[in-house]
């Protein structure tokens, strides 16, 4: 009896000490702030706050399982390339000189794109360290390096952050561009990451769906998206988004992660089309599509937004989902072919000029 009692003691001693462990990670700088005063004030009062939390409309409701997910996991897609992943290296010296005219991209791998629209600088989601985790040593590994280190970017103007998962939004990155002067424009609730990350008021624009801000003569609209949120946990305690750029000759769309739904009609009836659209197309899988759409689902949202061109993105540099690493682009361009819509599948880091014609080459294939 006496052992019994002394296992047990020895049970729960070990229990309360992984809790304050737990409890103790959990309020390390890097998953976040608090939300508080003003701030908190202001997320409570948005159409999308209720009981407590973000939500879509219709609420999503989760369709995975253990079981489910478990037989996934251990299907036998090659979920990694086998091959080395070409890179176009970018340089430094290319962000010296302000942004020109016109509308180019550059892929940096996943949902990063570097946009350069009449005459501002834009990144979506830059996530330019190692890996997409609280930390450097465990978690997602990049699959291929960036184009450019992430210690030699300047001169970024803005960045768009479409939510705060660790895929789509790096605390070393926003600390970089931040220290450049960057503006970084997010969703309601997202400004309490950056400000405990040291980003200066002056820079953190936080957005509740269809409002706008101005950065030089480019506006950047804050849109929906069907997704969740939530640093530590699947709590929806930030709200997530897309994004319309817009500046006066030329105009951009991010999608950001997203289940395919009305919106993107809503937003080509409400803002116009985009000429340059970039669309989440990987990391799916069958009970994901109410926030992950697939590929083909992504096509449709292009001609549901009435873009002129399609870059796909949000695949090909994390291993996050159960699917063989090529398949998103296989899918989309089959896809694509299929509804006529006009898509361009650069290689990481290579440029790609709205209006220039671009030849997609099978660069994905080993």
């Amino acid at each position: 009896m006496h052992r019994t009692v002394q296992f047990f003691k020895w049970l729960t001693g070990l229990a309360v000490l992984l809790a304050l462990l737990t409890w103790g990670t959990l309020q390390l700088p890097t998953f976040g702030g608090t939300f508080e005063g003003a701030r908190l004030q202001r997320m409570q009062q948005s159409p999308q706050f209720q009981h407590g939390r973000f939500e879509n409309t219709p609420p999503y409701v989760s369709h995975m399982s253990l079981a489910r997910e478990l037989h996934d996991y251990l299907g036998e897609q090659v979920r990694e390339p086998t091959f080395e992943v070409p890179v176009v290296k970018m340089r430094a010296e290319q962000l010296d000189a302000p942004a020109a005219p016109g509308l180019r991209s550059w892929w940096l791998g996943h949902a990063s794109v570097l946009v350069e629209l009449d005459g501002v600088r834009i990144l979506t989601d830059p996530v330019l360290s190692l890996r997409a985790s609280p930390f450097q040593w465990i978690g997602p590994k990049r699959l291929h390096p960036a184009p450019l280190p992430l210690e030699q970017w300047k001169n970024i103007d803005a960045v768009v952050i479409s939510h705060d998962h660790f895929d789509h939004l790096d605390r070393d990155t926003i600390r970089h561009l931040a220290q450049g002067g960057t503006h970084i424009y997010a969703g309601l609730g997202i400004g309490a990451h950056l400000a405990r990350w040291g980003v200066p008021a002056a820079q953190i624009h936080e957005m509740d769906w269809w409002e706008q801000a101005s950065i030089k003569d480019v506006t950047i609209h804050c849109t929906p998206a069907r997704h969740y949120s939530g640093r530590t946990s699947m709590d929806n305690s930030t709200l997530w988004a897309s994004w319309m750029v817009k500046g006066p000759a030329h105009s951009m769309y991010y999608s950001g992660d997203t289940g395919y739904a009305g919106h993107f009609k809503a937003i080509r009836d409400k803002l116009g089309a985009p000429q340059l659209a970039l669309v989440k197309v990987g990391a799916y899988g069958d009970t994901w599509m109410d926030i992950h759409m697939a590929p083909e689902s992504a096509v449709q949202a292009a001609r549901d937004l009435g873009a002129t061109t399609l870059l796909p993105v949000h695949w090909a540099t994390f291993n996050l989902a159960y699917h063989d690493w090529a398949e998103p682009a296989v899918r989309t361009l089959a896809a694509a072919q299929t509804a006529g819509v006009q898509t361009v599948l650069p290689r990481v880091g290579e440029p790609v000029v709205f209006g220039q014609p671009f030849i997609n080459q099978p660069w994905y294939r080993p």
